[in-house]
């Protein structure tokens, strides 16, 4: 079974290539396709440089910046493998994760898989962080009629059949509730798996605020009635 590791890319110059090694170092078959977001950084060379000097992994240039929902989708037309499993480019997940993340696939259990970091050790999140991501995805459960205990993780696998009818449309944050959305909306029940997690705080250099929750609120109602 081979593997395709989307990862979304925007301002990541401290964490990025020490992210790649990790995720090269993992034993399965795969290939590794980063979606630079037109980072100002530095991150969009570093990524140029290293594909010329090592070529191991497949880079993909946004002409402007699109964000999170529109690096994936970008990522998804180019994946050549049985799985794709997204990974974001910090290092608050641990690619180390990806044998537990496949297993359920592996066995036939399931089509999809969540990575829990409410389920697995993890570093202490800020309270309202962690008290805005229960809210969300007590919305999505009852929205759904299911009982995911992390929605916004970023560790979403799922087989290539999928990758290709999500049609996804979202280019931002709301990312995260229309994918689950429109996989809860085919049928597809998601297996949990626990995963590690090492949160950043916002001086370390994590994107996404509690403004940010209105979105992802406003998208899953959407796609729960409309579609």
């Amino acid at each position: 079974m081979k593997v395709s590791v989307v990862i979304p890319c925007f301002n990541e110059i401290e964490t990025v290539n020490a992210l790649l090694d990790q995720v090269l170092a993992v034993p399965i078959e795969k290939e590794v396709i980063v979606v630079d977001d037109c980072s100002t950084d530095g991150t969009r060379e570093l990524l140029k440089q290293r594909v010329d000097q090592r070529g191991d992994i497949v880079l993909r240039l946004m002409p402007v910046n699109g964000g999170k929902g529109a690096a994936v989708q970008e990522g998804l037309r180019v994946v050549t493998g049985d799985v794709v499993i997204v990974q974001d480019a910090d290092l608050e997940y641990d690619p180390s994760d990806y044998p537990a993340l496949l297993r359920p696939i592996q066995t036939g259990k399931a089509r999809v898989v969540y990575g829990s970091r409410f389920l697995g050790e993890h570093k202490a999140m800020y309270f309202w962080h962690s008290v805005g991501n229960q809210m969300l995805t007590l919305l999505c459960n009852v929205l759904f009629d299911t009982t995911l205990t992390d929605m916004e993780t970023c560790y979403k696998v799922f087989t290539v059949d999928i990758a290709h009818a999500l049609r996804l449309r979202e280019p931002r944050w709301g990312f995260d509730p229309e994918i689950t959305a429109r996989i809860l909306r085919m049928g597809q029940r998601i297996y949990e798996v626990p995963i590690s997690y090492a949160g950043r705080e916002f001086h370390e250099g994590k994107k996404i605020s509690w403004k940010d929750g209105f979105t992802v609120a406003k998208v899953l109602v959407r796609y729960r009635f409309l579609g």
